[in-house]
């Protein structure tokens, strides 16, 4: 597929306290079914199931049994539909033309699954990680205990950790998963919080100093006889994408060796049917959600680092569900045996769910590969609300309105993230480096990572302010990390190198193109390969080529002026000076640039001249 940034890749730090600091289903065409596999080669407890009839190749104790798996990925407590691109999904029709469908919001999520298990006796809800983080102002402001609370509501059984999880440390993890009020916020209502009634599995995170998983490994769901495990993991470059505070006293294992480990465990334990949650995905040949990457002359279907990563697991798990690139796809990946295996991810932000039929065979144990099936949904919203949704956004909702309803600024139309630069990146990098001006005349520029714009700025919001009004809560959504703004000194010659580290190292397959403030302009030769992609002799700023040995001030989030997404030179900076929150350097920006008579028009985003 063609090199492309990639805007919904999970990053940095989340607010550690933005209270305290503010004091119907579309059914896709492509159900696919994998080929044969030996009964013998594939492969704690709860009976927890969902109501209904018995299901499948036949009723009751017949030697074959369908189970359901409902599974999503990459929800980042939208509970809310989400606004603008992030709320709709592409859906291929017969005739090869595309149309969009407006999804996602919790209260349409919930309805969806309830009726997708109806006559379902076998039916297991799981999920691919990054339930939480970068998350609204609705859930992240709250810490993302509604989120957890929704959870609960719908029936997750099981959950894999993403790197989201992490954003706010070990320990916030350990109190989402048992309970318990906000160490330093106390509680948020008269009830204590509960925790997640789901396990979170984290089978490759250990804690450094016992050298034990943080969490359970792995969980096994059990209804009548039926024995499914689930083995839970996070990409192993999770260090990579959060701050160092969020995994500090954590080490991250290789996603197969773990799930290869714990699936011969699991074996031993006599449970042969198995299911990895892996927080890492793909990039598919299509955008559309029921693209069908298995059908003659597909090709390739799907690339990325789930590819290798499929091809390695052990044969003994019989499906994958995955996420983190927030892509859609149901596709089959030859496992090490060299049979088909299923490997779906559900897109992200509760757009889309996908179903999967698990063919159980009493007699082995297993499940027969044979019968295997999935199909992406999507979560449309002309089906009726759940009550008990709408309640829970109600309640949550009255608690962040006086400061979520705050206005903070005016534009005049929607202003995208979409595309390799997008006008909402141009926005912030000139937010960012207007901060760093004011905080320093000799700031020269400002570069912004993509993966930490959340969401587009729409002109019409779903809220009941008036077109064209930025509420705090809107500008939160976009930026919830609480990075802070920093400045740092750079070489030109390193400032160079950044911009080449855009497009080789560890993001040379999925390349992360920062957003840049006005000024710097150069050329993105995607015709080439590697760090040569960035055109050296086009580098300009404000017109004159970068001089290797001249020193350059650059704003930039605490995230990246970490060295955080691969960016290791940005965090060789030097004379750092630490700034204030990202969303309050926003926030000035829009407020001293537009007003009520003259929003803010979306940038031109004509600062990168892409070849293609």
């Amino acid at each position: 597929m063609p090199v492309t940034a990639q805007p919904h890749q999970p990053r940095r730090r989340r607010r550690t306290s933005r209270l305290l600091v503010v004091a119907a289903t579309v059914v896709t065409a492509g159900v696919l079914a994998a080929a044969a596999l030996p009964a013998s080669a594939s492969a704690g407890g709860n009976d927890r199931g969902h109501g209904g009839h018995g299901h499948g190749h036949g009723h009751g104790q017949g030697r074959y049994q369908d189970v359901q798996l409902l599974s999503f990925n990459d929800l980042h407590g939208n509970l809310e539909p989400p606004a603008g691109s992030s709320g709709r999904v592409t859906e291929v029709q017969p005739d090869g033309t595309t149309k969009t469908i407006d999804a996602g919001g919790v209260e349409y999520l919930a309805t969806h699954l309830r009726e997708a298990r109806k006559g379902n006796r076998y039916s297991i809800t799981a999920a691919g990680g990054d339930m939480v983080g970068a998350s609204p102002l609705l859930s992240g402001l709250f810490h993302d205990e509604p989120t957890v609370e929704a959870l609960n509501k719908l029936d997750l059984d099981v959950t894999s950790v993403g790197n989201h999880e992490f954003d706010e440390g070990a320990k916030e993890l350990a109190r989402l998963q048992n309970g318990g009020c906000h160490p330093t916020e106390g509680c948020y209502s008269d009830k204590e919080f509960k925790g997640a009634d789901y396990p979170y599995l984290a089978a490759n995170v250990l804690d450094e100093k016992t050298g034990k998983p943080l969490l359970k490994p792995y969980w096994v769901w059990k209804q009548r006889g039926v024995k499914v495990g689930f083995i839970g993991v996070t990409l192993e470059g999770t260090p990579d994408i959060v701050s160092a505070e969020g995994v500090k006293g954590l080490k991250f294992e290789d996603e197969v060796e773990t799930i290869n480990k714990y699936a011969k465990e699991l074996q031993r334990q006599g449970v042969k049917s198995i299911v990895a949650l892996i927080h890492e995905g793909g990039f598919p040949a299509s955008s559309s959600y029921n693209y069908d990457c298995d059908s003659p002359g597909a090709g390739d279907g799907i690339s990325g680092p789930i590819v290798d990563i499929a091809k390695n697991i052990t044969p003994q798990v019989d499906a994958l569900v995955t996420g983190h690139t927030h892509n859609a796809y149901v596709c089959t990946i030859p496992d090490p045996a060299g049979n088909p295996r299923m490997v779906t991810s559900a897109s992200s932000f509760g757009r889309l769910y996908t179903d999967t039929t698990l063919t159980y065979d009493r007699r082995t144990g297993d499940i027969a590969r044979t019968s295997v099936k999935s199909a992406n949904h999507v979560v449309t919203r002309d089906v009726p609300k759940a009550p008990d949704m709408t309640r829970l956004i109600a309640k949550w909702s009255t608690l962040a309105a006086p400061i979520g309803n705050r206005p903070i600024g005016y534009v005049s139309a929607d202003i995208n993230r979409d595309g390799t630069e997008s006008p909402l990146g141009d926005l912030i990098a000139d937010a960012q480096f207007a901060y760093g001006e004011a905080q320093d005349p000799e700031t020269d520029l400002a570069l912004m990572n993509p993966g930490g714009i959340r969401a587009p700025l729409t002109y019409t919001a779903s809220g009941a302010e008036g077109d064209g009004v930025v509420t705090y809560a809107e500008g939160f959504t976009v930026q919830p990390f609480a990075n802070t703004v920093n400045l740092k000194d750079y070489t030109g010659a390193q400032l160079i190198q950044v911009l080449k580290e855009q497009v080789s190292g560890p993001n040379e397959a999925a390349p992360k193109i920062l957003q840049v403030s006005s000024g710097l302009t150069y050329t993105l030769d995607l015709t080439r390969s590697g760090a040569d992609r960035v055109v050296t002799d086009s580098i300009r700023l404000n017109g004159a080529a970068i001089d290797p040995t001249a020193t350059y001030r650059v704003a930039s989030n605490s995230f990246l002026a970490g060295g955080g997404d691969g960016f290791t030179t940005l965090g060789e900076g030097t004379n750092e000076r630490v700034g204030a929150d990202d969303l309050a350097a926003f926030e000035q920006y829009l407020t001293a640039n537009s007003s009520a008579t003259a929003p803010i028009a979306p940038p031109a985003a004509d600062r990168i001249t892409v070849v293609r």
